[in-house]
C-alpha cells in the first residue's frame, strides 16, 4: 500500500489530462477549470515543495502530455508565463489556448501572485481543438475526475453524496459503452470511447481513490472499479463488453501492481478479468495486445505467475500451499494468447533470438525474463519427472506422491505452458523434446494417473515421444467415458440370423445418449444368456458382419484376410451402403468405448484418410500387392523404354461397375496423354488417389460420421486417429495377438465346487495344453466371448472374471455370480 506522503504528493498532482491524440484527429474542444489529474504513471518523480515565496518554479503539462518546467516570479503576469512556453515550445501565444489552475482559467494580465500559485504547482495548457465525435464521453469522464478529485482532497464530503456520484458516473459511462455498441456496427466507436476514459486519466485516478487512506474513498473505488469487471448487464452483453473494457483494465493492473502488490485481491481480480477475457470465444485477443504496453503488461502476468510457480515446485506436494494450483492455472491461461501476439509480431522471424538487441525496447526486459523463468522452471520440471521416476521405480507400481495428491495434471499443465513458451525462443523446443524424451517412464505416469477433464493433448503433438500407452490413454479421453447405468437400459433382441440388418435398425434409430454409458444390453432370441458376455460377443459378431466382404461393404486385403478396407462397388451391393457404413463407424467407435477387443484390423489407406491425411504408394502396399507391384514397375522402368511408349498407357484406368469395366479418365484429356518418364510420378499418384481414395470418398465420410457421434467432440475426428499411430489401432481394435499363455490362464481362474488340485481341473488344463493356438482362442470366445486379449496381454486387464463352476454348484445365488462383472 501506498504511504501516507506518497498519497500526498499524489494528491497535489491530481489534475485533467486532456490527451486526445490517440484518437485520430478527433479532439475536444472544451477544457475543465480545475487543478486535478490523473495519477502519473510509475516513473513519474515528485518534486518536493520550497520555502521561496518570491521566486517560484512550477510545471505546465499540455494537451499532448509534456510537461514545461517554468520559472517566474510571484508579480509576473501570467502572459509572461505563454511568452516562456513560446520559447521553449515555439508555439505562438494565440494558438496556446487557456492555463488553467485551481479551477480557474487564468487571465492574461493577472499575476501569478493574483491566483496564489505555489512553488511546484502544476498548471494545465489546454488548447483551443475541433470539437470531438465524443462530447458526451467527455462531459461524462470529466465529472467522474472532478468528483475524485474532491474526494481525494476530502472538501467536507463525507455525506456519500460525491461517493454516489462516483458510481453512477462509472455507470453511466457503461450504458454509454452499451448504447455505442448496440447503435453502431463499427467496434471503433466503442474503442475510441473506451481510449478517452484511458486517455483522460479516469482509470488512474480511480486507482488513486482506491489507495486513499479514508476508508470510504478506498471502498467506493473498489465498487466503481469492480463495475467494469462485472458489469450490471446481460451475459451476452457482459461478453462483449469485456472485450472492449480490457484497455481500462489492463491500467489497472498496471496501475495497481505499481502501487500495492501482486496480492492485492483487487489487482488479482482485475487480472482475472483478463484471463477470461482472453479464454472467451471468439475473443479479438488483438485488443489486449493492439499497444505496447498491453503485450508487456500480460508478459508482465506470464513472468509473475511464472516466479510464483517456480516457488512452489520447490515444496513437496504435501507442503505446497493451494495457491500454487490456481498459479500454474493462470500461468497457462496467459501464456498461449501471449505467445500467440508475440508470434504475429515477429515479423517473418520464425523463433526469437536469444540476443533481443533488435525487438523493441518495451519487449526486451519482459522477454529475456520470461526465457529465463522458461530455462529455470523446465530445469525444475524435470527434477520432478526425474524424482517420480526413481520413486515409482522403486515402489514397483505404487504412486508416487505427486500422482496420490493429485499434483501430476498440474506438472503436465505447467510442461503444456513451456511447449506453447518453447515456439517462441530459438532453441527452445529441443530442450522440452530432450525433457520428454529422457523422462518418458515419468511422463507415462503423470498421464496415464490424469484425469480426462484435464487438457492434456498437447502431449500428443509430440506421439513419437511418448509410449502407446500415453497415446491411448489420451485418445480414450476423446471418448465417453463408461460408466455402469442400468437405469435406463437399451435393450436389443437379436436374431443370430439376421444379425447385421437387426442391429441396424437398433443403433441407427438410438440416440447416441442410449448407446453410451454402459447402456447397451443385446439379447440372442431365444437365448437365456444377458450380460456382458453377451455384449462382447454381440460387438464381435457385428464388427466382423460389417467387414465381412460378403456384405459388400469392405474388402478384404489379399495379404491378410484380418485387415479391411472400403469397397468402392459397395453401392453396387446395398442401396443403403452409406447408412450402414455410418452405422459401422459408430458400432466400431463404441467397441473401443466398452473396450472390445473385435479382431478387426483396418487398411492403412483407409486408417490415413480417417485421420485426413494423404495417402502414398507405399502405404497402399497391403491393401493391393498387385497394384503396388505395377506401380513400383512403372516407376523403376527404364527411361528409354517408358518413353517409348512400349506400355501404351494414358492417364485413364478402369473401374468395374455391375460387373463391366468402363474407362475412367485421371485428369481432364487424360485419353490423350501418353505417360513418359517426366510425369509418370503424376500418372501413379492419381492412381492411388482414384483407387484408394476418391472411389471411396462417400464411403470414409459416412464411416467418419458415424464414428464422430459417439466422440466427446466430434470435431476431433481427425484428431483422435492422427494422435495414433497405424499400429495403435490395430492393437486397440484387434487387441494381443500373442499365443495365449495356459499358465497365465490358469493364475487368472478363480474356481466354485472345484479346487486346483481337483482330477477334473488337472485334466481340463492337460487338453488346453495340447490345443492348437487357433482352438486356444475358440474356447476363450466360447469362455468369454473374446477371441483376443487386450494389448496389455494379461487376463489382468480384462474387464471380468474367469470362472469354473462346478455343475452342484450351480445356485441361484452362484448364477448370478456367473455373470461377468466389471
Amino acid at each position: 500500500m501506498v504511504g501516507v506522503s506518497l498519497w500526498n504528493n499524489m494528491c497535489k498532482c491530481l489534475k485533467i489530462k486532456r490527451d486526445d491524440a490517440s484518437l485520430d484527429d478527433e479532439t475536444s474542444s472544451r477544457f475543465l477549470n480545475s487543478n486535478t489529474q490523473s495519477v502519473p504513471s510509475c516513473s513519474t518523480r515528485y518534486v518536493g515543495s520550497s520555502s521561496s515565496s518570491k521566486s517560484l518554479h512550477f510545471f505546465v503539462r499540455n494537451s499532448d502530455g509534456n510537461t514545461q518546467v517554468i520559472h517566474a516570479n510571484a508579480d509576473d503576469t501570467v502572459e509572461s508565463v505563454h511568452e516562456q512556453i513560446r520559447n521553449k515550445t515555439g508555439i505562438p501565444v494565440f494558438e496556446q489556448g487557456y492555463l488553467v489552475y485551481g479551477r480557474k482559467n487564468l487571465e492574461m494580465d493577472k499575476t501569478l501572485g493574483y491566483y496564489s500559485i505555489q512553488r511546484d504547482a502544476q498548471l494545465q495548457l489546454v488548447a483551443r481543438m475541433r470539437s470531438t465525435q465524443y462530447p458526451d464521453t467527455w462531459k461524462a469522464v470529466d465529472r467522474l475526475i472532478l468528483t475524485i478529485g474532491s474526494l481525494c482532497r476530502d472538501e467536507q464530503h463525507r455525506d456519500g453524496a460525491h461517493a454516489t456520484i462516483v458510481i453512477n458516473s462509472v455507470k453511466h459511462f457503461i450504458d454509454m459503452s452499451l448504447r455505442f455498441k448496440t447503435r453502431n456496427d463499427d467496434d471503433a466507436y466503442v474503442s475510441h470511447h473506451i481510449q478517452i476514459f484511458v486517455c483522460a486519466g479516469a482509470a488512474a485516478a480511480l486507482v488513486m481513490l482506491f489507495l486513499s487512506p479514508i476508508r470510504d474513498n478506498k471502498e467506493c473505488a473498489e465498487k466503481a472499479i469492480q463495475l467494469f469487471l462485472n458489469p450490471l448487464v446481460d451475459d451476452e452483453v457482459k461478453i462483449e463488453l469485456r472485450t472492449h473494457f480490457v484497455p481500462i483494465i489492463l491500467e489497472f493492473c498496471i496501475l495497481l501492481c505499481s502501487e500495492t502488490s501482486t496480492e492485492n485481491p483487487l489487482y488479482i481480480s482485475c487480472r482475472n478479468e483478463v484471463r477470461k477475457t482472453l479464454e472467451t470465444i471468439h475473443v479479438d485477443r488483438s485488443r489486449c495486445f493492439n499497444y505496447a504496453q498491453g503485450r508487456v503488461v500480460i508478459q508482465g502476468f506470464v513472468s509473475e505467475l511464472g516466479r510464483k510457480v517456480i516457488k512452489g515446485l520447490e515444496y513437496s506436494p504435501q507442503t505446497a500451499a493451494m495457491s500454487f494450483l490456481g498459479d500454474v492455472s493462470d500461468f497457462v491461461a496467459f501464456s498461449s494468447p501471449m505467445c500467440n501476439a508475440i508470434e504475429d509480431g515477429l515479423g517473418g522471424m520464425d523463433h526469437l533470438p536469444l540476443c533481443l538487441t533488435d525487438l523493441h525496447p518495451c519487449y526486451v526486459m519482459e522477454l529475456g525474463t520470461l526465457h529465463l523463468i522458461f530455462l529455470e522452471m523446465l530445469g525444475k520440471i524435470d527434477e520432478r519427472l526425474k524424482k517420480m521416476e526413481i520413486s515409482v521405480g522403486r515402489s514397483r507400481g505404487e504412486m508416487d506422491d505427486s500422482l496420490r495428491s493429485g499434483w501430476g495434471g498440474q506438472y503436465l499443465s505447467i510442461l503444456k505452458a513451456l511447449n506453447i513458451l518453447s515456439e517462441i525462443y530459438e532453441g527452445a523446443e529441443e530442450k522440452v523434446q530432450s525433457v520428454l524424451r529422457s523422462r518418458q517412464a515419468g511422463l507415462d505416469a503423470l498421464v496415464t494417473n490424469s484425469s480426462r477433464n484435464d487438457d492434456h493433448l498437447w502431449i500428443l503433438e509430440h506421439k513419437d515421444l511418448i509410449s502407446f500407452e500415453c497415446r491411448r490413454h489420451l485418445a480414450m479421453t476423446l471418448l465417453p467415458e463408461l460408466k455402469e447405468d442400468y437405469t435406463r437400459l437399451f435393450e436389443m433382441l437379436i436374431d443370430r440370423d439376421q444379425l447385421l440388418a437387426e442391429s441396424f435398425k437398433y443403433v441407427s434409430k438410438a440416440d447416441v445418449k442410449d448407446l453410451v454409458g454402459g447402456r447397451l444390453f443385446p439379447e440372442f432370441k431365444n437365448e437365456k444368456a444377458t450380460g456382458h458376455g453377451v455384449l462382447r460377443e454381440w460387438f464381435c459378431l457385428v464388427c466382423q458382419a460389417i467387414c465381412n466382404p460378403r456384405n459388400g461393404l469392405f474388402l478384404a486385403c489379399a495379404d491378410d484376410n484380418r485387415r479391411f478396407f472400403p469397397n468402392p462397388a459397395a453401392s453396387d451391393a446395398n442401396p443403403l451402403h452409406l447408412e450402414y457404413f455410418r452405422f459401422g463407424g459408430g458400432v466400431f467407435a463404441l467397441s473401443l468405448v466398452y473396450n472390445v477387443q473385435v479382431g478387426i484390423l483396418f487398411d492403412r489407406t483407409f486408417f490415413l484418410q480417417l485421420a485426413g491425411e494423404a495417402v502414398s504408394l507405399e502405404d497402399a502396399r497391403d491393401a493391393d500387392p498387385l497394384f503396388y507391384s505395377s506401380c513400383k514397375k512403372i516407376l523403376e522402368m527404364d527411361t528409354y523404354l517408358i518413353n517409348s511408349d512400349a506400355l501404351s498407357l494414358t492417364f485413364v484406368t478402369e473401374v468395374e461397375k455391375l460387373g463391366s469395366r468402363k474407362p475412367v479418365e485421371l485428369c481432364a484429356g487424360g485419353n490423350s496423354i501418353a505417360v513418359n518418364s517426366k510425369n509418370r510420378e503424376a500418372y501413379v499418384n492419381l492412381l492411388i488417389q482414384h483407387r484408394f481414395v476418391k472411389s471411396v470418398t462417400d464411403q470414409v465420410k459416412a464411416f467418419s460420421r458415424g464414428f464422430s457421434e459417439i466422440l466427446c467432440d466430434a470435431s476431433l475426428l481427425a484428431f483422435f486417429f492422427r494422435s495414433l499411430e497405424h499400429e495403435d489401432l490395430d492393437r486397440m481394435l484387434h487387441g494381443s495377438d500373442r499365443a495365449l499363455s495356459v499358465e497365465d490362464w490358469k493364475a487368472h481362474t478363480k474356481y466354485n465346487g472345484y479346487k486346483s488340485t481337483d482330477s477334473q481341473i488337472i485334466w481340463f488344463w492337460k487338453v488346453v495344453e495340447v490345443m492348437s493356438a487357433e482352438q486356444r482362442r475358440v474356447l476363450l470366445f466360447f469362455w468369454t466371448s473374446v477371441k483376443y486379449l487386450p494389448v496389455e496381454e494379461t487376463y489382468t486387464a480384462l474387464l471380468f472374471k474367469v470362472h469354473i463352476y462346478r455343475k452342484e454348484a450351480l445356485t441361484n445365488t452362484t448364477m448370478k455370480q456367473m455373470t461377468p462383472l466389471k
